[in-house]
């Protein structure tokens, strides 16, 4: 049994296929593509007992109307919210670790809204760190497209849009100082302002590159981890470099290797700590045979544990 596990062995998978908080089709496939690369074997692999849960409920584009284009599709979002953070929270009253399966990353104000419930119940905060090339924290009024996946960080921390902060009838989910953003390289000028103002950490790509990798991780996690139960960690995949991840539907030049990807990882597995992990924006339309999901699924068995030797 290795060090994560501890006496949470088991491993609850929940798939959350939402495309509804951006606008190139395909990452609803996501949860697909990664169940198809063999999450489930691999994780028992390493000595857990998975359970798959499905997917939760989710609106197709098609049925609905899109809303208000400053926060397109919010009411729908903010309804498949409430079952994700229902599941996680069920979840993690089994004892159970969640790995929560995107969908878009407008699926993390439920995720963490039900992580951040079931601990405040036991008078718990809990920590945030969030894997991105983008730092997610427009709101309606400061979004340039009126895209909700833009907004989940702003959400859990108060924010607008209320329909997502208000998830479960309390705010914020996560307070700034156990917040943590890394691999950031793409941000809004407004974006910049609005981090500033709510004074949350942000390593930067700038930043891995000159403290290195290691540094940035004990770091984060140490921040996540003071006064709190543990933390969770949103990954998006386009914070790995396109020439790795392809089938994402933001992608940036200048992302993470192969293998600061997985010391990343790593690290989180050694430390333990983890509550619980969500992995989003992976999208099977726009990948190469299926590449990018494999290397998500080589992620998260480094995350639980994996080693090398």
């Amino acid at each position: 049994m290795n060090e994560l596990q501890g006496s949470r062995n088991v491993i609850e998978i929940i798939g959350v296929p939402l495309d509804l908080g951006q606008q190139r089709r395909g990452v609803d496939m996501g949860p697909s593509a990664l169940r198809a690369a063999g999450l489930e074997s691999k994780l028992e692999a390493l000595g857990y007992t998975v359970i798959d849960r499905g997917n939760v409920p989710v609106t197709v584009a098609e049925t609905t109307h899109r809303g208000n284009d400053r926060a397109r599709f919010l009411k729908e979002i903010a309804e498949c919210a409430e079952h994700t953070a229902d599941a996680v929270q069920q979840a993690l009253a089994r004892k159970a670790i969640p790995i929560v399966l995107g969908g878009d990353h407008s699926i993390a104000a439920g995720t963490v809204a039900g992580v951040a419930h079931h601990f405040r119940a036991l008078n718990q905060a809990v920590g945030l760190i969030w894997i991105d090339a983008h730092s997610d924290i427009n709101t309606p009024e400061t979004s340039p497209s009126g895209n909700v996946h833009g907004m989940p960080v702003a959400a859990l921390l108060g924010m607008e849009p209320a329909a997502l902060s208000q998830l479960l009838g309390w705010s914020p989910k996560v307070l700034p100082r156990h917040t943590v953003l890394i691999g950031i390289r793409d941000v809004d000028e407004i974006e910049r302002e609005t981090i500033r103002r709510a004074g949350i950490t942000v390593y930067t790509m700038r930043d891995i590159d000159e403290l290195g990798l290691r540094a940035v991780m004990e770091q984060a996690i140490d921040i996540a981890e003071k006064d709190t139960a543990g933390y969770h960690v949103s990954m998006d995949m386009d914070w790995v470099d396109p020439k790795e991840a392809p089938g994402v539907g933001t992608p940036v030049p200048g992302g993470a290797t192969y293998r600061e990807a997985h010391l990343a990882m790593e690290i989180i597995a050694d430390r333990g700590g983890l509550l619980s992990f969500e992995l989003v924006e992976v999208n099977p339309i726009l990948d190469e045979r299926n590449r990018t999901a494999e290397l998500a699924v080589q992620l998260l068995c480094s995350a639980f544990g994996k080693k090398i030797i």
